[in-house]
Order: structure tokens, then sequence, then C-alpha cells
């Protein structure tokens, strides 16, 4: 991870002299995803840069089910699978601090942050996102305002010190964290009221507040040094997606934005929410310093489109009483645990169906891990290989794989098919990060 380290520090390093060098941030824990990316990345020499957050991944498991360690042994072993480089591999923990007992007293809440910070430090993570932006029970002022900032900031900063004692009792050898800071990002996975006349980007005055702020409580706790390794601020740059809708970074409404840390030297923008960007939008992010772009619902998203162009062919060969049934058990699934979506997808019962299957959103994406569902993908899998559907069909539901089939570069193996639909997602990321060899 040492070497990864080292290059990641460069991509930030070569965007700030104004080389348009960027990365990107896979944020899913789908294997498949998880393995796509690992091999767009030997396709491209580039390192590969995956994130799970609080909610996923913590000390308690998270809605994966998964401990920080759990988590680094999950992604190691799919490496193994690919023969994706370690060295090339740099873990991220995302809003990493207490917004997972935010219903819980401060005292409590922070106790919990720095037990879950010291398990992703010991874990092997070394890229961290510091988030204290939330209120906490019993704090004081309006819980729909932004926290103070020096509260923000110094909630932060102990957490920084926590991870710095902890990678200093790690492992000898064991790289020291980099750290990204700033609170202001969109809903995880998606707006749930994406309106253009809502989508505020962060003011550059707020920029300099946030920075001075957190310059101030890192050296009231004497972390001058680990200063010294925050390199990424999370802002809105005005790149949203909601349930039906796209918003594309615009890079003139964002001048200001873009050109509030041309002073401070080493710090990038980190941007949230990127997914479905136009290529030139991504582009533009990165010209526009927002050097790290996280992706991951659209790549769920690609995924299950392919799923679903694999299930049309196997209905167009199969008898119904042998296919997989792959589409209805997933909208069986969705509908007999709505939790995962029924806040994020309005409307009438027609309407909702629709959003199921193909929102934005893409909340059919927490559904993948259940194991009917799994067994479904599987024996679609299984059919497919077993059919062996003739060529020409792939060109009807999967032209991109087809064409790709025709030049030599793929199988028409039904799991290298789906990955490389995920793959395809991220050579647009990958060219607008400058990473990809094509």
């Amino acid at each position: 991870m040492n070497e990864a380290v080292d290059r990641y520090t460069k991509i930030i390093a070569d965007n700030k002299a104004g080389m348009h060098q960027g990365i990107y941030s896979v944020c899913s824990a789908h294997r498949n995803v998880i393995r796509a990316s690992m091999k767009q990345a030997m396709n491209d020499d580039s390192i590969l840069l995956v994130e799970s957050t609080s909610n996923q991944v913590n000390q308690y498991g998270g809605y994966m089910g998964m401990k920080p360690a759990e988590f680094v042994y999950y992604v190691k072993r799919i490496a193994k699978e690919v023969n994706f480089p370690s060295e090339c591999l740099l873990l991220g923990g995302d809003h990493l601090g207490p917004n997972v007992w935010r219903q819980e007293d401060a005292g409590a809440a922070m106790d919990k942050a720095h037990e879950l910070i010291r398990q992703y430090i010991a874990a092997g993570y070394r890229k961290i996102h510091l988030d204290c932006s939330m209120h906490l029970s019993g704090d004081r002022g309006n819980p729909h305002k932004p926290l103070a900032d020096h509260i923000v900031a110094a909630r932060a900063a102990s957490l920084c010190a926590t991870a710095e004692k902890a990678r200093q009792s790690s492992h000898r050898g064991a790289m020291e964290p980099i750290y990204v800071i700033g609170t202001e990002v969109p809903t995880p996975g998606g707006s749930r009221d994406c309106e253009e006349a809502s989508l505020r980007l962060t003011p550059a005055a707020e920029v300099r507040q946030t920075i001075t702020a957190a310059y101030e409580a890192f050296l009231e706790q004497g972390m001058e040094a680990a200063w010294e390794r925050v390199n990424a601020l999370v802002v809105q740059p005005g790149a949203e997606f909601g349930d039906d809708q796209v918003f594309d970074f615009d890079p003139e409404k964002a001048q200001e934005l873009t050109h509030a840390l041309d002073d401070i030297p080493n710090l990038v923008f980190e941007a949230h929410s990127t997914d479905f960007q136009s290529a030139a939008s991504l582009k533009a992010l990165v010209r526009g310093h927002f050097c790290i772009l996280k992706v991951g619902p659209l790549l769920t998203y690609a995924w299950r489109e392919a799923l679903f162009a694999l299930a049309d062919i196997e209905s167009e060969l199969l008898d119904d009483r042998k296919a997989s049934r792959l589409k209805q058990i997933l909208e069986e699934e969705m509908l007999a645990n709505p939790a995962y979506w029924e806040e994020y997808y309005t409307g009438d019962e027609r309407e909702q169906l629709f959003k199921r299957m193909y929102s934005y959103s893409d909340r059919s994406r927490y559904y993948w891990p259940v194991a009917r569902l799994q067994e479904a993908v599987q024996r679609l899998f299984k059919n497919l290989r077993r059919i062996n559907p003739p060529p020409s069909i792939y060109s009807q539901y999967l032209p991109l794989e087809y064409r790709a089939w025709r030049s030599g570069a793929l199988s028409l193996d039904p799991e290298d098919l789906a990955e490389y639909h995920v793959m395809e997602v991220l050579k647009t990321y990958a060219a607008a990060c400058g990473m990809n060899k094509e």
C-alpha cells in the first residue's frame, strides 16, 4: 500500500500544479463492481482507491455486516481472484465520525467515533475522511442548520489525534494516514429532493472559514505534522443527481469556488456524488481542482443494466419454468423489505415500480447481497453458460460488449460481460482523470 499512497499524493501534487490529473474513488462494496474496478485499474496500470463509509463498515458491523478488518480482508481476497497487485490498492474511510451515533449525546457518540477511527487505521485504511459535521444529542443550536465550525473542527482534530496514535501503535512501517476534511456534501447516494433552485454551491468564503477553523483546531491538538497530510477538502461543486434527473457541473458557476484553494499548498477538492456526470463535466471537475471524484451508485446501476440485458437474453431462449426470474425476484425482495427505497421513491404504484427498476438513485443496490437474489444471479449465469447463446443476440442487448468480443478483447461469459459493462463507466472516469492508457 505504500506505493499506492505515494502515487496518490503525486496525483494530488500534479493536479495542484495544473497538470489536470485526478483519481476516481470506488464507493461500493459490491464484489463484481470491485472486481471490475480492479480489472480496469490493471488495464490502465493505475492505482485503485476503494472506500467504505462509517454506515457500511464500523466496529459493530454496519449495514454490510463487516468490521473494518473484515472489509479489508474481503477486498484483498477479491484482489487475489483477479491478480490485482496489492501495492496498487489504497483503502479509504469515508465520513468517519459520529454520524452513525448522532442520536446519542456527544460524549458517547464521540467515544464510538474514536474507536471507529482506531479500527480503520489498525485494519490498514490510509485515506481518512474526518466528518464531524452532524449535530449530536445535546448540542446547542438549531439542528436543521450547520453545526458551528469550531465544534466541527475540534471534534475532527481530536479524531485525527486518535488516528495518529493508532498508526504509531500499529505494525512497523505502516504509512502515515492522509486526511480529507470538509462536510458539505449531497445526501449519500443522491439527493431525495434534487431541484436546481436548491442546489447550493459552497461559497468560496466558507471554504476559507472551514480551513481556518480546521487548521487552528489541529494546532490546538498538537497535530501540526498531521495537518501537512490534509490534502483534500469536501465541498458541493454543483454536481448532483436525484431520482430522475442529473445536474452537470457548470465551470462558469463554480469559477470562484475552483480558485478558492489557489494559494493554499497541497490542498485540492474532493467531489462527492459525481455519478451520471457527463464525460465533459468530469474533465471540467478535474481541471477545476476537484481532483478526487467519488462514484458509487452509477457502478451498481451499470451492473443492474447488464444483468437485466442478460435476463432478457435468457428469456428469449429459455422456458420461463427454467429461467432465473432475476427481475421478478429483485422486485419481490424490494417489496418484501421496502426500507431502502420507500422514502426515496414517491408516486403511484406504477411510478414506484419504474423507479425501483430504473431510478438514478439505484436503491436496488442494497438488495444484491440478499441470498435469494444472489442465487438468481448465479442461476442466470449458469443458464447462459449452458445455453451458449448465438453471438448475434449480444449485439441486440449488449452492443458495447459485443463489439469488444468481436475485437478479441472480451469473452462471452455472462459474468465477464456484466463486469465489462461496469468497466465502461470506469473508463470515462479514468479518461477524465488522465489515468487511462487509451
